[in-house]
């Protein structure tokens, strides 16, 4: 079945776009995103799910097995553009939500001819990496057999024109640490422990910590917090540490060495430093048969000449947290060439804003396609 993408349809994606792109919400905020996405919703014919404790919304049509599903991530960044402290969509979540609504419209035009559900999954805070683990505690594909998701790549990665089936990515995490001492004056620095000296010889700790060499990993210091007055020696001090690493594996590894390198320091220094390493997000779990039908998608959209080979990223996404919940689950997500520039998170990031045309007709297809051949292999089993 061949899908063509209509100009009602191109208008409406622009037009969600717009709006999503102005009336962006931070992490776990995305109440307003969550109405107006709801609304839509329904007035494609979709029925709709939201929770009174948590963001997003699920929209589904058809009923029964399979279930396929389609998931965009929500949340801005909060960043300053033009000296202005703002909700900043600087990572593409915007386009992610207008392509899966224009995905959405046509598939409704294609719901008689599917015998199954269709799912959509619009997620909260995919920035702190919470989003995926709170939809996945409320069972929103326990039924599920496929799951798509989308990103936009930067230039570096993947041309305009082009697109990706899977993107790989790495692990992710961050831990915040405190460090709880004793203040002291500035004149008597043997009375207390200076939480700055304290920090600053885990900066030096973290960068002798070795694991496999063969396996990309980093750990970093990216946030410190610490003093009030400049004749006080501060005792307390807040931290973030940044912690990625190409494989799951490699990053409990890392995990477990930064709390022993912490721990030492702390007993050195005769201080209490508390971790919390609760946030981030795995590498990736890609199933070889979602990718297999996410590659058919591309080039039945964009030819095969610009479907590219499945891509490693040393960034982040928790969408891979479904999968690891629901190990039976088959997903991959689409990377979508696009023309970003000067990159994600930029706060002045943009992209060629027509892309989102194919990524939609892309997802729609997969979606399709995935019916298609489910339906085929249960005919041949029978």
């Amino acid at each position: 079945m061949e899908l063509e993408l209509n100009n009602t349809i191109k208008e409406n994606v622009m037009v969600l776009f717009n709006y999503l792109h102005t009336h962006a919400e931070i992490s776990m905020k995305e109440t307003q995103t969550t109405a107006f996405i709801k609304k839509k919703l329904e007035e494609i014919g979709y029925r709709t799910q939201t929770f009174d404790d948590c963001p997003g919304v699920i929209g589904e049509i058809g009923s029964g097995k399979p279930v396929v599903s389609l998931r965009a991530d929500m949340d801005a960044l909060w960043q300053k553009v033009h000296g202005k402290l703002q909700a900043n969509h600087s990572c593409g979540h915007d386009a992610h939500m207008s392509m899966v609504l224009g995905a959405a419209m046509l598939l409704k035009e294609q719901s008689e001819s599917l015998d199954g559900t269709v799912r959509l999954v619009f997620q909260p805070a995919e920035e702190i990496g919470r989003g995926a683990l709170e939809l996945s505690r409320r069972g929103v594909l326990d039924d599920a057999d496929y799951f798509y998701g989308v990103h936009v790549r930067p230039i570096e990665e993947t041309q305009d024109g082009h697109a990706r089936p899977a993107i790989l990515h790495g692990a992710c995490g961050t831990i915040r640490g405190v460090i709880d001492g004793e203040d002291a004056h500035g004149a008597r620095p043997h009375l207390g422990t200076n939480a700055i000296e304290v920090a600053a010889s885990i900066v030096h700790a973290l960068g002798h910590l070795h694991v496999n060499p063969m396996i990309p990993s980093s750990v970093k210091m990216t946030n410190l917090h610490a003093g009030s007055a400049t004749n006080i020696i501060p005792g307390h001090a807040e931290f973030s540490l940044d912690v990625r690493a190409q494989n799951n594996e490699v990053m409990s590894e890392l995990k477990k060495k930064i709390r022993q390198v912490v721990q030492g320091i702390a007993s050195s220094y005769g201080v209490s430093i508390h971790l919390d390493d609760a946030h981030g997000s795995p590498a990736a779990v890609s199933d070889p048969k979602a990718i297999a039908l996410m590659s058919e998608a591309i080039k039945a959209v964009l030819g095969e000449e610009n479907c590219d080979p499945a891509s490693q990223s040393s960034g982040g996404d928790d969408f891979h947290q479904y999968a690891i919940r629901t190990p039976e689950l088959k997903s991959t997500m689409l990377g979508l060439g696009c023309d970003l520039k000067p990159g994600l998170h930029h706060p002045y990031m943009t992209f060629n804003h027509e892309a989102m045309y194919s990524g939609t007709l892309i997802l729609a297809t997969a979606v399709i396609k995935t019916f298609e051949e489910i339906s085929k292999t249960t005919a041949e089993k029978h």
